[in-house]
């Protein structure tokens, strides 16, 4: 990455669990338990652990994306203790039966602002994971090349004059006149 480049982009891969419940009316829930660094040969749904409690399946490769302009919410990331990388689940729809899964990772994030979108929507599953410590690395190397603190400016009152007339309509002043007098 050289200081020119406005984004980069590093793949992870997702493990997602099949956890068994005492609720009465789930069996299991699903949820992501671990971020692997780099592409895996693994497929999609894989079995990578099994216990009688959980069974772990690759949950897929994904990109991380960073971009310059979002180095703000890198930085509140990064602040929390420890950095999490957000995990977004959403239940397969296909009607064919087809999806080795019954839910599919859908995005993956560092962006606290942009898993708050996909919380806000209340369909998806959003996940915090600790952030492996090269993740963690890698995301402050960048912050550190392209973060700008933004000023805050505070915008200015425009002045008003009551003696005006807008939008077709006798000033203030006539009407405060016109009150007084009442």
């Amino acid at each position: 990455m050289t200081a020119i480049e406005r984004t980069t982009s590093l793949t992870v891969g997702v493990v997602v669990a099949r956890e068994a419940i005492d609720h009465p009316w789930q069996d299991f829930r699903w949820r992501p338990v671990e971020i692997l660094i780099g592409k895996s040969d693994l497929a999609v749904g894989a079995v990578i652990n099994e216990t009688e409690a959980q069974t772990q399946f690759y949950g897929g490769s994904f990109t991380i994306e960073l971009h310059r302009k979002e180095t703000s919410a890198y930085l509140v990331n990064l602040e929390n203790n420890p950095p999490v990388v957000y995990v977004v689940l959403r239940e397969a729809e296909d009607e064919d039966g087809e999806d080795v899964l019954p839910v599919l990772v859908e995005a993956i994030t560092v962006s606290p602002f942009e898993s708050q979108d996909y919380l806000d929507s209340g369909e998806d599953i959003v996940e915090p994971l600790t952030m492996p410590k090269p993740l963690v690395a890698w995301i402050e190397r960048f912050v550190a090349t392209h973060h700008e603190e933004e000023t805050f400016i505070k915008r200015k009152r425009d002045k008003l004059n009551i003696r005006d007339e807008k939008f077709g309509q006798e000033s203030i002043e006539s009407i405060r006149r016109r009150q007084r007098r009442q």
